[in-house]
């Protein structure tokens, strides 16, 4: 009797060495009887214009995995097609196979797609759990009561203890403090010398992508001096190299923004996690085996592990709650289109021209820049919600919906009625200031909030203050401010709203791509 034929679909975001999907068909059939089908979707990779930096890594990562699966024996089909299921259609009329196995998507209309591949594909679809996330194994509220808010920092706790992370034997946490953040605050010391991240040299595939990306002319910024890890041996170089040289600077700076280096101490290991060249608890085990080493501060530790155990695995699980709706969600009814800046980096206010050239540049910035420059001046202005997420998926390297909608939408523009976070991330001049170099050489004054030479985060911040306080007031976390504007004489405030109201009427929308 004839073998049946299994087949494997790994999506371009689940390359895991260990992946499940592989291990179910393979211990259905064996190896002999199975196929992997990896899958270049046109339509998937047309549907925005994406940052070129992005698409090489994804296209060049598939298919150094494909290469490597082949390597180890697995019979590997990679495909190029209008989209997945034309792809997966071809495969399975070649390959004969009567079974298809894969790995639940990370985003929901995936996700939904698989659900409906058995009847699309006219064979069994079996669709195993996810495991790049921590959550889908240990879920801290499986039974949030009706009308409790979730809230990140108790769901954090929980997420440590479930998985036994910078935890002492006695059942407390390590250090005697469970968070650090009010230690990780620190601006930028003029002393620092940068520590440069890993940097990986193109090979021969990696090099035939990036020609492809360019000659294709489609997506924003360029391809060309990619150094980005594309396999996982590269990946775990960058692992050490982060622990080795920057995390334990990453605690005190972590907040910090700078005009001489966007990198800092920050650990640029987002885009290899979110694809599967890297693993949750391989991160999370690696820092805290530096702080049980001697290697690295509590408070630096710590506050890396709380961006992967905490935020990331609450941002994901946030998505999964909210979706479908946060698509839609626009809970300060805000309607304009992203001003032309983002497109162009073309603005007098130092701080966004420098962050966004970096972002069409290389599609990087980090968490402060991206929610209390980018977000906030976003919310400040009135930008849509759909808009914003949009230009995020389009520029960041690292960005897929399930980490862009919950953080820029929940948490960065507060417009899900505060389900992901209590308040929204907006605030003056004063903040950056505070925490950047970046005011010291632009032509806005952070201290004047009105007049030609006054920053447009102050007199935006307290027009938006002023338009929302009833609302405002009903924010614990924000009512100081509502307080603020009671000490602002009337034609103070008349003079913030005219100029906010000139400034917003001069600010150029995107209409369409150059």
């Amino acid at each position: 009797m004839e073998s049946s034929q299994n087949s494997v679909w790994i999506l371009g975001d689940q390359l895991l060495e260990a992946h499940p999907a592989i291990l179910a068909a393979e211990a259905t059939s064996g190896r002999k009887n199975m196929r992997i089908v990896l899958a270049e979707s046109s339509s998937s990779i047309g549907r925005r214009p994406y940052q070129r930096k992005k698409l090489v890594l994804l296209l060049s990562a598939m298919r150094h995995f494909a290469q490597t699966l082949r390597t180890v024996g697995y019979t590997v089909d990679y495909v190029r097609a209008y989209d997945f299921v034309q792809g997966l259609r071809g495969h399975i009329r070649e390959s004969r196979s009567t079974h298809l196995f894969t790995m639940a998507a990370s985003s929901f209309q995936a996700r939904r797609l698989q659900g409906e591949l058995s009847t699309t594909l006219g064979v069994p679809v079996t669709v195993v759990p996810n495991s790049q996330f921590l959550v889908e194994t240990f879920n801290p509220y499986s039974a949030l009561q009706p009308g409790k808010r979730p809230v990140m920092e108790n769901f954090y706790r929980q997420m440590r203890r479930h998985f036994s992370v910078l935890m002492e034997t006695n059942g407390d946490p390590a250090g005697g403090v469970w968070n650090y953040d009010k230690e990780n605050r620190k601006s930028l010391p003029k002393s620092y010398k940068p520590s440069p991240p890993a940097s990986f040299q193109p090979d021969i595939l990696t090099s035939e992508v990036i020609q492809e990306i360019e000659e294709s002319e489609h997506g924003v910024g360029t391809a060309q001096n990619f150094d980005l890890a594309v396999t996982h041996a590269q990946a775990e170089t960058a692992l050490k190299d982060f622990i080795e040289h920057r995390l334990a600077g990453f605690g005190p700076y972590e907040d910090a923004m700078s005009s001489r280096d966007g990198r800092l101490y920050h650990s640029l290991l987002s885009a290899y996690v979110n694809i599967g060249l890297l693993e949750p608890l391989q991160m999370i085990r690696a820092a805290e085996q530096a702080y049980r080493a001697g290697k690295a501060p509590i408070s630096s530790v710590e506050g890396f592990i709380r961006q992967v155990l905490g935020w990331r695995e609450y941002i994901y699980w946030q998505y999964w709650r909210q979706m479908p709706n946060l698509l839609t969600a626009n809970d300060w009814e805000a309607t304009r289109q992203m001003p032309a800046m983002f497109w162009n980096a073309k603005t007098d206010m130092n701080c966004l021209r420098h962050v966004i050239q970096q972002v069409i540049d290389t599609g990087y910035s980090h968490h402060i820049e991206r929610l209390m420059l980018i977000c906030n001046f976003c919310m400040l202005t009135g930008v849509s919600p759909a808009a914003v997420s949009d230009w995020f998926l389009t520029f960041y390297v690292d960005a897929y919906d399930w980490v862009v909608l919950p953080n820029v939408i929940g948490m960065g523009l507060n417009a899900d009625g505060g389900q992901t976070a209590t308040k929204p991330y907006i605030g003056s001049a004063n903040y950056i200031n505070r925490m950047s170099d970046y005011c010291g050489s632009c032509n806005y004054d952070p201290k004047l909030r009105t007049g030609p030479r006054a920053c447009p985060f102050n007199y935006l911040y307290w027009n938006f203050v002023l338009k929302h306080q009833n609302k405002l007031r009903a924010q614990p976390r924000l009512g100081p401010a509502v307080l603020g504007v009671s000490r602002i004489p009337h034609p103070e405030r008349h003079k913030i709203e005219q100029e906010a109201e000139s400034y917003l009427t001069g600010l150029d929308s995107f209409t369409e791509y150059r």
